[in-house]
């Protein structure tokens, strides 16, 4: 029997707006941490669709996607799980008033980026600050690059 590796594919929301990003501060296995609003891709579901919900579900805002910023291939350091990222940049309506968010979510926040530069350590991961550079740095691909065949 052969044993097929399968990444772990995630979507991530890049939301900048007057020169703030759209970050959550989230419970995780290793201690609160900053990460976009990012999630897991769900059965059926296309990559446009996922980061729409994951936006929704952990920071109440609804989100436009716009732009591919990226595609990231992250082994964890423990070398478990690889996780295949797609980074969308877009926008981002106001939020929801008195929407629950997701279980695990302390808070959604704006940073600028010298304060996601600053709380580096307390990253979700090495994404989380790669993203926000790339998306400075003028990062943007169109969606036509992206097939859903649902």
């Amino acid at each position: 029997m052969i044993l097929r590796w399968k990444p772990n594919v995630t979507v991530a929301a890049v939301i900048e707006r007057d020169g703030r990003f759209l970050l959550v501060e989230e419970e995780t296995s290793d201690g609160v941490c900053f990460n976009q609003p990012a999630g897991h891709l769900e059965a059926g579901e296309s990559l446009a669709a996922a980061v729409e919900r994951e936006t929704m579900e952990e920071t109440a805002h609804p989100f436009v996607p716009e732009y591919l910023v990226g595609v990231y291939q992250w082994p964890r350091p423990q070398k478990d799980i690889t996780y295949l990222r797609f980074a969308f940049g877009g926008r981002a309506g106001e939020a929801e008033e008195g929407r629950r968010l997701d279980d695990g979510i302390l808070r959604a926040l704006w940073m600028t980026y010298e304060e996601i530069e600053a709380t580096r350590a307390r990253h979700r991961n090495s994404l989380v600050l790669q993203c926000v550079q790339d998306w400075l740095a003028g990062r943007r691909y169109g969606l036509e690059l992206l097939r859903h065949y649902g």
